[in-house]
């Protein structure tokens, strides 16, 4: 009777371990999810913007239709890309484009001094900062998930019930990692 006793506790502890285990690996995950999401609520904040922008530099700056026209193709594209690393790609080309778009703006004095172009970029800046905020959150968040999925003994319950590891949102080109001259 002793024996079934300490056998059933044993059961009983490593179930609650397993639990336990389980229960902060659905935490990790959550937290991962939210981070995305905090990451995808800054990217359509820019993306709502670059319209604005867009119509505003092209009041200014009407022959420069080709820098235009490839802002608004890289934000249709980063608007509909799926998954983190295809996001990443297409928000790495469009910040480079958005680059383009403001470096133009030294070209015409005009343009410059206009209040609702100094305002756009004014907020286009502030979005760029939620966006790093928001990236270094959900890859802290990523690396949690990750290590408690790899390590032992979480990775015994994380491979049982299919957690997988996060990828981070990472830049692929080294070129986009430049902060890109927006003084004016």
């Amino acid at each position: 009777m002793i024996t079934f006793l300490v056998l059933l506790g044993l059961v009983a502890g490593i179930v609650l371990w397993a639990i336990g285990i389980y229960n902060g690996l659905v935490r990790k995950r959550n937290m991962v999810e939210e981070a995305w999401s905090g990451i995808d609520v800054q990217l359509k904040r820019r993306t709502d913007l670059i319209p604005n922008l867009v119509s505003t530099v092209k009041a200014y700056a009407a022959h420069e239709k080709e820098t235009l026209e490839e802002v608004v193709r890289l934000r249709n594209l980063a608007q509909n890309a799926h998954g983190v690393g295809e996001t990443a790609q297409a928000q790495g080309l469009l910040g480079a484009a958005l680059g383009k778009l403001i470096a133009l703006a030294e070209s015409y004095p005009d343009l410059k001094a206009n209040t609702n172009f100094a305002q756009l970029q004014s907020t286009l800046q502030e979005i760029e900062e939620q966006i790093q905020l928001s990236r270094r959150y959900y890859n802290g968040a990523a690396r949690d998930l990750n290590i408690a999925v790899e390590s032992f003994p979480s990775n015994l319950v994380a491979g049982r019930f299919g957690f997988e590891k996060a990828e981070f949102f990472e830049l692929e080109n080294l070129a986009d990692r430049a902060v890109p001259s927006v003084g004016f």
